[in-house]
């Protein structure tokens, strides 16, 4: 859930609240269940999101080992972050590509995995690159210099060699 809704929907319980109404919330009564597991999911999706961060400007090492944070490649980086949370990730961006469920691009969430064929070893239908959706239309990812970075998904090379997305958590 994006800041602005989140705050949007704070504002709402606490103007519930206010007037009598917080039996709703102390029941369950309503979709404060749904909204409820919508905000632990995307909260742990920052979460995510956040740690990654932490590794901005790691360098970048193809095929990179799972058990060194001194470097990463794309693939490697996502799991070792996500493993943190508790979700443990296949090895490979084309294994990844496979896990969770699909979600539309206008639909991402903070810690969705988004994929990409890009790089030499693209041909515009095969994933090549995997990163995660860091909210705000940024992806969080590593690849050649400068490493661990964020970048634009709606623009550039990464508009032009999006495939789709999975929600892992």
């Amino acid at each position: 859930m994006k800041k602005q809704q989140w705050f949007k929907q704070a504002i709402v319980v606490g103007m519930c609240t206010t007037i009598g109404l917080s039996t709703l919330m102390v029941t369950g009564a309503g979709t404060a269940p749904v909204a409820a597991a919508s905000v632990t999911s995307s909260s742990t999706g920052q979460k995510v999101v956040n740690f990654g961060k932490n590794y901005l400007g790691t360098r970048y090492q193809f095929g990179a080992s799972t058990s060194t944070t001194r470097y990463f490649d794309c693939s490697s980086f996502t799991k070792y972050i996500f493993a943190k949370y508790g979700v443990n990730l296949p090895r490979t961006s084309v294994a990844q590509s496979k896990v969770g469920t699909s979600v539309s691009k206008a639909n991402l969430r903070p810690g969705d995995l988004v994929f990409f064929s890009s790089g030499s070893r693209a041909n515009g239908r095969n994933v090549t690159h995997v990163a995660v959706y860091a909210g705000n239309g940024k992806i969080l990812h590593t690849y050649g210099s400068p490493g661990v970075t964020i970048s634009d998904l709606n623009s550039g090379n990464w508009k032009r060699t999006y495939l789709k997305a999975r929600r892992v958590l």
